[in-house]
C-alpha cells in the first residue's frame, strides 16, 4: 500500500489502480501532490525523481536448497523534498533493497538510478549523490563528534570541510556535545551524529535503515526531527521503519513490502 500526504494513492491491485506485476506487492511510481509553503500542492512526476528503483529483485543462492528470493520485482521513485517510509516485517526484504541502493550489493534483476546514474554501472557517482545510514552503522569511539564529521566531510571531498561540519552541528543540534569523545555520548547523541554523517556533504538523497532503532519515544521524536530538516533542504530520502507513528509523522509517501 502506498499513500501520500494530501489523498490516497491507487496502488497495484488495488481498485482504481493499475494492475499487479507478479510479485509485486506495491508502487510508488505515481504523481503524488508536494505541498508548497502557500499550503497548495504541486504535482511531482517520476521523470523528476532523484531516487528511481525499476523492477528491482535479488536472489541468493542456496547450497542446501532451492534460491532465496529477497527482493523480488520492486520499483518506485521518490522525488527531491519528499520521504519515502519503507515497511515491512523482518525478513521482506527492506535492508537489501537499501543495500541495492547504496551500490553495496549489487542487484540480479532490474536496477536503480540516483540522480540518473546507474547503481552497477555508475557506482562511483551514485556514492557521490548519496548519504547512507545502516542499521549497523558505527562510530569511532576515541574521537570527538567534530573529528568524525570532519572525517566524513573529507571522505566525501566537501570543499569547505570547516564549514560544513559546523552547518551540521548546528542543523543536527550537535554543538552540545561536539567536543566530546563518541564514547561517552547516550545512544540518542550518537544516533544523531551518524545520521549527521550521512548528510554532512549535504547529499541529494539519504537512505535511512531503521535509524530510530533501540531509542526511547523522546529521543526517535528528537532524531525525526532532524530528518524533516533534511528533506526541508530537498533532499529525497527513503526512510524504514517498524513504528507506523514514525511514518506517519514523517512521511510524505508510504510504502508496505510484504
Amino acid at each position: 500500500t502506498v499513500a501520500s500526504r494530501g489523498r490516497r494513492v491507487p496502488t497495484a491491485g488495488s481498485a482504481g489502480g493499475p494492475g499487479r506485476a507478479p510479485g509485486c506487492s506495491w508502487r510508488a511510481d505515481v504523481a503524488v501532490p508536494k505541498w508548497s509553503a502557500a499550503g497548495v500542492p504541486r504535482m511531482l512526476r517520476s521523470g523528476e525523481s532523484v531516487i528511481e528503483a525499476l523492477h528491482l529483485g535479488r536472489v541468493w543462492p542456496s547450497p542446501s536448497g532451492p534460491p532465496v528470493v529477497a527482493v523480488d520485482d520492486v520499483s518506485f521513485t521518490v522525488p527531491p523534498g519528499t520521504v519515502l517510509g519503507l515497511l515491512g516485517g523482518n525478513g521482506a526484504g527492506k535492508s537489501t533493497t537499501m543495500r541495492m541502493l547504496a551500490t553495496l550489493t549489487a542487484p540480479t534483476s532490474g536496477t536503480a538510478r540516483i540522480c540518473g546514474h546507474d547503481v552497477v554501472r555508475e557506482p562511483g557517482k551514485v556514492r557521490a549523490n548519496l548519504g547512507y545510514l545502516s542499521a549497523s552503522s558505527g562510530l569511532p569511539v576515541r574521537v570527538t563528534c567534530r573529528e568524525v564529521l570532519e572525517l566524513f566531510a573529507a571522505l566525501h571531498h566537501v570543499p569547505d570541510v570547516r564549514g560544513a561540519v559546523d552547518r551540521a552541528i548546528d542543523v543536527y543540534g550537535i554543538a552540545a556535545f561536539a567536543d566530546q569523545r563518541v564514547e561517552t555520548l547516550s545512544t540518542g547523541m550518537r544516533q544523531r551524529v551518524r545520521i549527521a554523517t550521512a548528510a554532512v556533504p549535504a547529499p541529494r538523497s539519504l537512505i535511512l535503515d531503521a535509524p530510530t532503532a533501540g531509542l526511547d519515544l523522546v529521543a526517535a521524536d528528537r532524531l525525526l526531527d532532524t530528518i524533516l530538516l533534511a528533506r526541508a533542504r530537498g533532499a529525497a530520502v527513503i526512510f524504514s521503519t517498524h513504528e507506523l507513528r514514525e511514518a506517519v509523522k514523517l512521511c510524505d509517501r508510504i510504502a508496505v513490502i510484504a
